[in-house]
């Protein structure tokens, strides 16, 4: 008995997008840590699209306050460390 495999027809499309560099070499910097190439993270992307037939994340505009907060925190400014749970805890009140 003769086998032969038959493999299946290759079809791919392509996408062009067009990204300014700085946000390309940051993304691809944290995709390379992880071991992913700019194409599985886009193939992924889609595929999720396709899936859930939805964008697979949720997309919010930070109101002004929470928008404040997150580029002070970046520049390492208001932030607040604790020892152990418990002081992080008490801090609440």
């Amino acid at each position: 008995m003769q086998m032969s495999y038959i493999s299946p027809m290759t079809n791919s499309a392509t996408i062009h997008a067009r990204i300014d560099p700085a946000t390309k070499e940051q993304s691809e910097n944290v995709l390379k840590e992880i071991g992913m190439s700019p194409t599985d993270a886009v193939r992924l992307l889609y595929r999720q699209i396709a899936l859930r037939k939805e964008f697979p994340l949720e997309l919010r505009v930070p109101n002004q306050l929470t928008a404040d907060t997150l580029d002070q925190t970046d520049q390492g400014k208001g932030l607040e460390t604790f020892d152990s749970l418990e002081a992080f805890k008490s801090s609440w009140k």
